[in-house]
């Protein structure tokens, strides 16, 4: 009987969050994270998510702020150039973050930030439901004898969308017409409005349009089919295109890794104790077709190495950059 209470204590201990007070570091100021892409988008929503959490953790405002641009490098950008205290972050996707060195966008490796991760995304090639295409194969087809009418939005150049689309034309050979906007939100209306025919974003970002039935997802850009609630199965790219390489690409917040040392021993907590066990962040994995894996750290730079190292090797062999990724410590995969 005493071992069972004592088990029981012992749950109760693991399973209860930490509070603000027991942590070492207590913000006296609202912690801002940047946004740099625009409202609605994938990084948006998700964040906007992670802040409630954040504020119930922390016992502090948490004030998001969109500030798109450059493929996401001026809010970025930003973030970098504000104070080192801890009250400032940026949020994204780790492939942009990491590529910017070698894009010339931004000269601070990701090693110079400190990363919490929290769900990993897949792109879905979705389709204009008037595009014509019935399947994936009509793409690749359309990709290799009229390319010029295979208009794809994202959210530009290092986003996941286009990063995506250039996986697709680098490994299975054709062109499309590149069309980029301001964020994940406006490429996939462009889809659904019929400015473009396709869109390449992130199931996240398209999940809400494919089960209205105003676009048709053809594809996943993963190694196994992607079920999304209240649409259903999508297919692996690897149907068509057997040897395309497929990483998670994982989305989080960061800071400048120089920041005092109490704010990191409070946020690897907040993240073990909060984060990782957080049923908002949970439910919204699940109802956008994402993956919750929270980490951060050596673990968070391990989880990202794969989708980085392919984004900037793609941006390099696509002629998006001058900047040879070996340069900057990449190997190519």
């Amino acid at each position: 009987m005493k071992f069972i209470v004592s088990m029981l204590a012992a749950v109760a201990m693991f399973a209860a969050p930490a509070t603000a007070e027991e942590y070492s570091w207590k913000p006296d100021k609202p912690v801002t994270i940047i946004v740099p892409w625009s409202a609605g988008g994938s990084t948006d929503s998700v964040t906007r998510v992670l802040a409630g959490e954040l504020e119930e953790a922390l016992g502090q405002t948490v004030v998001i702020v969109n500030q798109p641009g450059a493929a996401g490098s001026v809010g970025t950008t930003n973030a970098w150039q504000a104070d080192h205290d801890g009250l400032t972050w940026a949020a994204g996707a780790a492939i942009d973050l990491g590529a910017y060195q070698v894009l010339g966008m931004l000269d601070v490796p990701v090693t110079d930030w400190k990363l919490y991760l929290h769900i990993a995304n897949v792109a879905v090639v979705g389709a204009n439901p008037d595009s014509g295409y019935k399947d994936f194969g009509d793409v690749l087809a359309a990709m290799k004898s009229d390319p010029d009418s295979v208009s794809v939005a994202t959210a530009g150049v290092t986003s996941g969308g286009h990063n995506a689309m250039e996986s697709i034309a680098q490994t299975a050979g054709g062109k499309y017409k590149h069309v980029s906007y301001d964020g994940g939100k406006p490429a996939v209306l462009a889809a659904v409005s019929g400015e473009t025919k396709l869109t390449t974003q992130l199931a996240s970002e398209q999940a809400e349009m494919i089960r209205a039935g105003r676009l048709v997802p053809l594809a996943v850009l993963a190694d196994k089919p992607l079920v999304i609630e209240g649409y259903g199965e999508i297919p692996s790219i690897k149907q068509w295109i057997p040897d395309i390489q497929t990483a998670n690409n994982y989305f989080g917040i960061w800071t400048p890794a120089d920041v005092p040392a109490n704010v990191i021993e409070t946020m690897d907590k907040v993240w073990a104790n909060a984060i990782s066990k957080s049923k908002a962040m949970a439910e919204y994995a699940a109802n956008r077709g994402a993956i919750m894996d929270p980490s951060s750290g050596d673990a968070a730079l391990a989880a990202i190495k794969p989708a980085l190292t392919q984004n900037v090797f793609l941006l390099y062999d696509g002629g998006k950059t001058k900047n040879d990724p070996t340069k900057y410590g990449f190997t190519r995969p």
